[in-house]
Parts: C-alpha cells; sequence; structure tokens
C-alpha cells in the first residue's frame, strides 16, 4: 500500500515537473498564435475601412474558439469523450474560422473593385479626354462611383492633398488591392505619366482587357456549377442515409450514438466529409 501511494505521488511530482516545463512554451506558443491573429485581422479589416480594436478582435476569438467548444462538451454531456473530442474540433474551428472568414469578405471586396473598374475607368476616360487631369479624373468617379472603389480612390485624393506623389498614392493602391487588373492600371498610368501618351486610349484597352477576362470567367462558373452541384450533392448523402437508417430501425443506429466506437465512426465521416469538400473545391477552382 505504501509503495502505491509512493508510486501516485512520483507520478504526480513527475507529470507538474513536465507541466511546469512545457507550460512556458505553451504560452508564449498560444500568445504568439492570438497576437498573431488578432493583428492579422486588424490589418486586413483596416484594409477593408473597417476599424475594430484589437482587444475586441481577440476577445472574440476567444469566445468563438474556447466558448463555442464549451458549449459543446457541455451539449454532449453526460458523454465524456465524444464531449472532449468535439470540444476540441469545435475550439480549432473556431479559432481558425476567422482568418479564411476574413480573406473571404477581401477577395470579394477586390472582386466587386475590379467590377467597378470598368465603368470607373470609363468615367476617367471620358474625363480625360474632355480636358480634365488624373487627379480631377479621379474626383469624378469618388462623386459618382459607389464603395469599394470610391474609398479606394478617396484614399489617393487625400494621399495626395497631404503631400503624397500621385505614383506613389497609387502604388500604395496595389498594396491594399491585391488584383492583377489593379497592377496593370496602376503601372499603365505611372508609366504613361512619365513618357506622356495618351492615358485615355489606354484606359479603354484595359477596360476591353478586363470585360474580356470577366466574360471567361462567368463562362468557367457556368461549366463548373454541374460539378459544384455534384460535390454539394455527395456531401450531404451520409447524414441523409443516416436519417433514412435510424427513422427505419433506432435500434440498429443505437450503438453510433451511445458507444464510443460510434462517436469515433461519426468523428472519422465529418472528418472525411470535410477532406471531401476540400478536394472538390480545389478541383473545380480554375484561376484565370
Amino acid at each position: 500500500m505504501i509503495q502505491k501511494y509512493l508510486g501516485l505521488i512520483a507520478l504526480g511530482i513527475g507529470v507538474f515537473g513536465i507541466s511546469h516545463h512545457y507550460m512556458t512554451r505553451f504560452l508564449d506558443w498560444l500568445r504568439f498564435q492570438s497576437l498573431g491573429t488578432r493583428d492579422y485581422i486588424v490589418e486586413k479589416l483596416a484594409i477593408m475601412f473597417i476599424e475594430i480594436p484589437p482587444q475586441r478582435i481577440l476577445l472574440g476569438l476567444f469566445l468563438i474558439s474556447f466558448g463555442l467548444g464549451s458549449l459543446v462538451f457541455l451539449a454532449l454531456l453526460p458523454n465524456v469523450l465524444p464531449g472532449l473530442l468535439f470540444g476540441v474540433v469545435a475550439t480549432v474551428i473556431g479559432w481558425k474560422a476567422p482568418k479564411p472568414i476574413v480573406d473571404w469578405m477581401y477577395k470579394k471586396r477586390v472582386e466587386k473593385f475590379v467590377l467597378q473598374m470598368v465603368d470607373a475607368l470609363s468615367l476617367m476616360s471620358n474625363g480625360l479626354k474632355s480636358g480634365l487631369s488624373v487627379i480631377q479624373s479621379l474626383g469624378l468617379v469618388t462623386q459618382e462611383m459607389p464603395d469599394p472603389i470610391r474609398q479606394e480612390f478617396s484614399l489617393i485624393l487625400s494621399q495626395n492633398k497631404l503631400g503624397v506623389s500621385v505614383e506613389e498614392a497609387f502604388v500604395n493602391l496595389t498594396k491594399r488591392v491585391l488584383a492583377e487588373d489593379v497592377d496593370m492600371f496602376v503601372t499603365a498610368v505611372n508609366i504613361l505619366k512619365e513618357t506622356g501618351g495618351n492615358l485615355a486610349e489606354t484606359f479603354d484597352t484595359i477596360v476591353s482587357t478586363i470585360r474580356d477576362r470577366i466574360k471567361v470567367e462567368n463562362k468557367i462558373t457556368a461549366l463548373t456549377a454541374q460539378s459544384v452541384s455534384q460535390g454539394v450533392f455527395i456531401m450531404f448523402v451520409p447524414p441523409a442515409l443516416g436519417v433514412v437508417f435510424y427513422l427505419s430501425d433506432p435500434d440498429f443506429m443505437q450503438p453510433l450514438f451511445t458507444t464510443a466506437l460510434g462517436w469515433v465512426a461519426i468523428f472519422i465521416i465529418l472528418m472525411l466529409e470535410v477532406v471531401g469538400i476540400f478536394v472538390i473545391t480545389r478541383i473545380i477552382k480554375i484561376d484565370v
């Protein structure tokens, strides 16, 4: 009996020592992950003219991740094992989800900006043909066009009023809006301002190029729509079959929700679903 207690004490001391040794590294890693994710989200939102305090972003990250994981764990009690398993998964998903969501928001903003460039460059071309300067043409766009192109061009004008050259202000635009069409537009403006070329004709050429690319992208989207629908259908087949089997024979499906092996099977099925969705999206994704 004494040896048993001594063994337990030794085991406890060992676990405490290992935990104390690696706790600092774990906290440093957690701090790096949290601050890095927070700063990334704050920077992306600032580029999209969305101002949120960093402290609020960090608090939201912890609530979405650990809060969601705790809710999942409590919802699955008294099943401790599946509660821990799915709680950890929910925590990881809650922690990793904000970055892709912010990236998706930024991507949609860039796509909208590029679509608006067609009308904006046509407006600038007409302004240049009527005798306006590049700065005056930008002001015309800010008066007639909605966000986000109005926000971006207004920032260019504000930077120019503060002493930043037009060329540098346009280069800053390419850093905020990462798109090939924007790079082409800025490069054309900066080069032709130095060489004295015809900006109006160049803008018309860029507009034609953007329109042709959008037509190709829309055609590709139409051709891949069937693959997307097939992928969605395949994704919903396993849960739909599970519901049918449960309604037809509940006793047959009961072990899937009452045993540890059943919960592990559900977890594996969900992971395979996620992998399948990722593979299908990568296959049908075509860059133009």
